[in-house]
């Protein structure tokens, strides 16, 4: 019998790391409530933002991964893998929560932000604080800007069992997914917030972006993971399109129907004019960038690819950047506008900062140095 051919290794896509940068600054700026540099980033012209990019990427990434291990070790291992990166990241999910919440009490007590407590939805773990860690555990007791972790998870925790599925009967393996996200949509199951809190990211909806980007990332593996077309580029032009003149209408520079802030409504279920968007633009992404580019190289280049290979670490530390910088500019609000795009910037230079301390750190980064070095 001639040896069965196991798939090789892709090679790294610059692309990926420099939009990952790129999407980091973006959710960085749009956590900073009222700074003028949100009008710079992507998700002011269209109907998406940077969190369904992030969430496609993930799928992306690990499916190919996964089908690598698969491959190569055998369900059990890609599995245990899989489960173990979940682990890492629900871990890194509840250290994130203890350290916002006494970062909010402490603004609270000590510099008297004005009701921190209850307008950022920390009151359940004040009254009832054992209660409160009790169900941080399961992940949907979500205060502000806890809920983004806990989708990232899910996608983890059920894209090895859909992969395997997808092993047996193919793309039709995404049909009960795509089910659910359509019953989330219509209302007719949802995931219950637990402590008062409401669900930023519903995963029932979510995981259907999620194992999306998983197929994808298998296809590529095997193949190619989407077809280029005349027409779908088109396709997806029109809807980006679209999306912006929604914006326009939506900022007042073009008079419209009133649809444009309506269709901007309910990221908590993915409406499916975001997911529509996002799906357009990662296609365009895609068929239009090159894979590597000279500017890639250069300066701008570098510092966003450093930051998109350790995003998960400039996510968590820019929470905390963005909330501080937002209480800072509430505090003075007569200086915020100037004071906001300066603190903005910094807080960007810091986390290209950590990014490169993190990028000099890595076991990767030491053995290479190591054996430049003799």
């Amino acid at each position: 019998m001639s040896p069965v051919a196991l798939p090789a290794r892709p090679p790294r896509d610059l692309r990926l790391d420099v939009l990952r940068g790129w999407m980091q600054i973006s959710i960085f700026i749009s956590h900073v409530v009222g700074t003028s540099l949100a009008w710079g980033i992507h998700a002011a012209w269209g109907l998406s933002d940077s969190s369904e990019m992030f969430i496609l990427l993930s799928g992306l990434t690990l499916g190919s991964v996964f089908g690598l291990k698969l491959a190569r070790q055998g369900a059990g291992l890609a599995q245990q893998d899989l489960l173990m990166r979940a682990w890492r990241l629900y871990r890194t999910h509840l250290r994130v929560f203890f350290m916002f919440a006494a970062m909010v009490l402490v603004a609270d007590l000590l510099f008297h932000v004005p009701d921190a407590v209850d307008r950022f939805g920390w009151r359940f773990l004040v009254e009832q604080p054992f209660a409160a860690v009790a169900l941080s555990a399961t992940t949907l007791y979500q205060p502000d800007f806890m809920g983004t972790l806990p989708v990232f998870v899910v996608g983890m925790l059920v894209l090895g069992p859909f992969l395997l599925l997808v092993r047996r009967i193919g793309a039709w393996a995404l049909l009960p997914s795509f089910l659910l996200y359509a019953a989330t949509n219509l209302g007719w199951v949802e995931t219950p917030g637990l402590g008062g809190s409401l669900i930023g990211f519903d995963p029932l909806a979510w995981q259907f972006l999620y194992l999306l980007g998983g197929l994808l990332g298998w296809r590529a593996l095997h193949g190619v993971a989407l077809p280029r077309a005349g027409w779908m580029t088109g396709a997806a032009a029109l809807i980006v399109l679209a999306g912006f003149a929604a914006r326009l209408v939506e900022h007042g520079f073009l008079d419209g129907p009133a649809f444009a802030a309506s269709a901007l409504q309910h990221k908590e279920v993915l409406a499916p004019t975001r997911l529509a968007h996002a799906l357009a633009l990662a296609y365009l992404v895609a068929v239009l960038v090159p894979r590597e580019a000279g500017w890639m190289d250069g300066m701008l280049g570098r510092a966003l690819a450093a930051i998109g290979r350790h995003s998960l670490r400039v996510f968590c530390v820019g929470l905390f950047f963005a909330w501080i910088i937002s209480r800072v500019m509430e505090a003075m609000p007569d200086q915020a506008g100037m004071l906001g795009v300066v603190l903005v910037l910094t807080g960007i230079a810091a986390l290209w900062t950590i990014a490169v301390f993190s990028e000099r750190t890595r076991p990767s980064h030491a053995m290479a140095q190591k054996t430049s070095s003799g």
